[in-house]
Formats: C-alpha cells, structure tokens, sequence
C-alpha cells in the first residue's frame, strides 16, 4: 500500500503542494461529517450500483482517490487501486472511513499524476472518479482515452463532474448573455462558445461529454446531483465489447 511516485509530473506537483498533511488531515475531519449530507450517501449508493451493474467480481480504479472516501460504497471488487497525487492524502487513505465497511479483496494506493501515469491496458472493469475530473482537472478527449486503454471489454468508466449551471460556477453577465445565445447560434460559432462556457473541459455537462468520448466509449448513464457544493453531473460511459 505505499505510494509510487514514479509518475509525477507538474499537475501531480501542484496538487501535492496543495493537499499537504494539514489540509489532508482536515479533509479526513470532513468525511465524518459528511455521513449527515443526504448527497453523500446519493453518490455511495450510485457508486455500488455501478459495481453491482456486473454481476461478477471486479478489478476497480480509483482515480483521485484522497482520504478513501467512498472505498466502502464499493461492491463486489476483488482489487482495488487508490490513485491520487497527494502522499498524505494517501496517508489517511490507508485508514479509510468506514474502513470495516470495506469490502475490497485487496487494496493498493498509488502516488502519481493521472495525466502522465500509465497502468496497463485492460487492467480493470471499472475506473472511477468523484470530485476530480471537469472540477480540478479538465476532462477531454485525451483524458477519456487514457481511460479508455485501462478498461477491459464491456468496462465502465464513472465519474462526476461540475455542471456549468452549477451555483457554484459564477454568474456573470457575459456567462448569463452566452448560455441564453447558445441554442440559436450556427453550429461553428456554438462550438466555440460552449468550450468557452465548460473552460475547456473544467465544466461539463451532456454536450461537452459526447463531444469529447472516443469511438471506443458511450454513455450508459447520466443523471444530475446537487451536493451541498455543486450541481454535478453523474455518468457512467461503458467500453465496447468488441
């Protein structure tokens, strides 16, 4: 369970300067408190139905993992991989809450920067991501096929990201005149205003993700959650078969 810092690389090197153990620390203190946020639970529950979508025992990805938060919402897994920048976020990571509820066969915590790691290809039947991807990090085209080369046939990919309705995502005039000009422009001029209005994959709602997926991905599921934070979009993209 130690980390690996073999793959970090500039993103990594700035969240770990971050995400040091104060901030880790109180970022654990947070988990318990949200065991009283009906949102939290919402995201456990989804994430073990996705589990649960297989039927079988799987090997799990967790792509910006932190403390462990949601390593007990997990079921049916045989392993699991804790991936995240932070040496001391993984530090609390080996102490998860709910660390009885965990019911993963084995688990493995990985330190590095996920735009510059390589795990091997088809290596696992369902990556994850809550509170990373289109929030701290842009989620494109380039991000979903690094993916993509991990997950075996038939896998998925599940993941959250920040909606650009979200309330959390300011409201200024130009944003408010844009979103309300959008669905009358031409195809060209609408492209451009909308990769604006996600900044570049830091946002992303429908359009943005089907723009974004490679062949190899589609979605299998997608839905809306408010959180005390944000509105968050909740998608799960299913690897082909063949």
């Amino acid at each position: 369970m130690m980390p690996d810092a073999s793959s970090r690389g500039p993103w990594a090197e700035r969240a770990a300067t971050l995400y040091d153990e104060p901030y880790a620390r109180h970022y654990r203190v947070r988990d318990e408190q949200l065991q009283q946020v009906a949102s939290n639970q919402a995201l456990i529950d989804w994430l073990g139905e996705v589990c649960q979508r297989f039927g079988t025992p799987i090997d799990v990805l967790d792509l910006g993992c932190g403390t462990g938060r949601y390593f007990w919402g997990l079921r049916q897994v045989k392993s699991l991989v804790g991936f995240d920048a932070s040496h001391h976020m993984l530090t609390e990571a080996r102490h998860p809450i709910h660390a009885e509820r965990v019911t993963a066969g084995t688990i493995s915590l990985v330190q590095g920067d996920l735009m510059t790691h390589e795990f091997p290809p088809a290596a696992f039947d369902l990556v994850y991501s809550i509170g990373v991807l289109a929030e701290h990090v842009p989620l494109d085209r380039r991000l979903f096929e690094r993916v993509a080369r991990w997950l075996r046939p038939g896998g998925r990919f599940g993941f959250t990201t920040v909606h650009p309705a979200s309330p959390s995502v300011p409201r200024t005039v130009p944003r408010w005149l844009a979103e309300r000009a959008l669905p009358w422009l031409p195809e060209g001029l609408s492209h451009g205003l909308h990769r604006r209005l996600v900044a570049g994959g830091m946002y992303a709602d429908q359009r943005w993700l089907r723009s974004q997926l490679p062949a190899s991905l589609t979605i299998e599921s997608l839905a809306n959650l408010r959180t005390d934070v944000h509105l968050h979009a909740l998608c799960v993209a299913r690897k082909a078969t063949a």
